[in-house]
This record gives C-alpha cells, structure tokens and sequence, in this order.
C-alpha cells in the first residue's frame, strides 16, 4: 500500500455545488482522476475540477470498464474520486463499486454526500417528520426492471402510511399511483421535486392528490430525476414539539411551568 493513495468515493450532493461538502470539494481539487455519473451532476459541480484532471463520464462505461480505469490510476499512485449523485449509500451501487478496488488491493473510503431527498424537503420548506402526523419516513423507489424484496413492495410499505420518498420512479408514475392508494387515501397529499437545488429545480405538484399523481407528472412532461413525496407531512401542522415546551423538563433544561 506504500505510495498509494485511497480510491476515494465521493457523494457529489443534490446538484448545488455549495451543497457539497468541504471535504468533498478537498478531494475533487487534488483528484487526478475523477470517474463522475454524468447524466446525474451539475456541469457546476465538475467545474470545480483542475483542467488537467483525466475525467470519465460513467453514463457510457459499464462496472468493469470504470473498475479497470479506477484500480490502474490508484495503483500507479495517483488520487481517484468516484463522484457519485447524492450520497453514495443511497442507490449509488456502493458495494459492486468497493468490492473489487478491496480485491485489487486498494484501499476505500467513502465520503458522504447530501441525498437529494432532503434538499427537495428543503425546497418544499416541509419538515418530513412532524409530531403526531408522520415520525417515521420511508426511502424506496417503484419496482422496475430490478425487482423489490416482495416485502417492500410499495403496496406493502403504503400500508404504514408514513412519509414517504421515492427515487427513480417518476417514469412509473401510473404504477406508484395505482400500488399506493392500495393503502393511501386518494386525497393523500403528494409533492414531486424536479431536479432539487439545481438552477432549474421545480417543485412541480404541490398537495396535490395522490389520485391524479400519474396524470400531473405526464403533464408536466418529468420521466425522470425527480423525487415524489406522498404523505400528511406536506400539509399538516402537527402538535408542538415538547422539546422546546417550557413545561417539558429534559437534561439541560428544567420545566419553567406547570404542564397544561
């Protein structure tokens, strides 16, 4: 391992540039190989590369193609940043990326990124956890050509009714429409988030019904990177947090007032 630097992989963040973190931002500046998901950054994010960074858009690679360029500039001793969109734990293929750099010899580590999925609450100006309404938020995607666990199909996880995030589904609009209100009241409030924090996000359906989902994101002509937000969250106040209450008494605070 003398010499070598690890393969560093890198969450990229939502699209904001300013969205990324220090570190992220570090390691892209001294890369000297950086293999990017294309289709999926910010032209901003890539600007912050040095001119003379070898760069490979992994849109046009497959798993082999972009391990071999990965493990032969590592190995040679120069800095490598697989830059992944959002955070690389979050659909990034982290383990079929990992796996063979650790066979090959190569140390790893992953840096994480902010997921996409909280930059478009942040744009909806909606907090995906609110007392009494929704304590608990799912993160899933419609099936398609990779199948679900039966168990964490969307019609089985509507059940819980919780806030709920999908990515990579907004081409399967009608499907999510259908398999939710298996479970979900047609009236459900639901969002959809076009391409949150970058220059042309849109906030495309705001509390709108779950019933017309597969019909407004036809007609707003998304069929992909946006993220579908179904639940009360988006228009529910909720109860008053305790934590802030003055007749609530935790380790740093004593109550000021009697509970009501």
């Amino acid at each position: 391992m003398s010499g070598r630097y690890p393969v560093h992989i890198v969450g990229a963040g939502p699209g904001d540039p300013e969205l990324m973190t220090v570190k992220s931002v570090r390691l892209l500046q001294e890369a000297d190989v950086v293999v990017y998901a294309g289709s999926l950054l910010s032209p901003e994010v890539l600007a912050l590369l040095r001119p003379e960074t070898e760069r490979y858009d992994s849109a046009v690679m497959v798993l082999e193609d972009i391990v071999d360029v990965m493990v032969r500039a590592a190995s040679s001793g120069r800095r490598v940043v697989r830059l992944a969109s959002g955070d690389p734990g979050l659909f990034g293929a982290l383990g079929e990326m990992a796996r063979p750099l650790i066979e090959a010899g190569l140390e790893v580590e992953v840096v994480p990124g902010v997921s996409s999925f909280l930059a478009a609450a942040a744009a909806l100006g909606r907090e995906l956890t609110v007392p009494e309404v929704s304590q608990t938020v799912v993160l899933t995607r419609a099936e398609g050509r990779t199948p679900m666990p039966p168990t964490e199909r969307l019609a089985e996880l509507a059940r819980h009714q919780a806030t709920l995030a999908l990515f990579l589904s907004a081409n399967l609009a009608k499907q999510v429409q259908a398999d939710l209100l298996a479970a979900y009241p047609p009236d459900t409030p639901v969002a959809v988030v076009y391409r949150a924090s970058w220059p042309d996000e849109r906030i495309v359906i705001v509390s709108g019904a779950l019933a017309d989902l597969a019909a407004l994101i036809r007609g707003a002509g998304i069929t992909k990177t946006a993220l579908i937000f179904v639940g009360r969250f988006l228009t529910a106040e909720g109860t008053r947090s305790r934590l802030y209450d003055a007749a609530f008494s935790h380790g740093y605070r004593q109550a000021s007032k009697e509970p009501a």
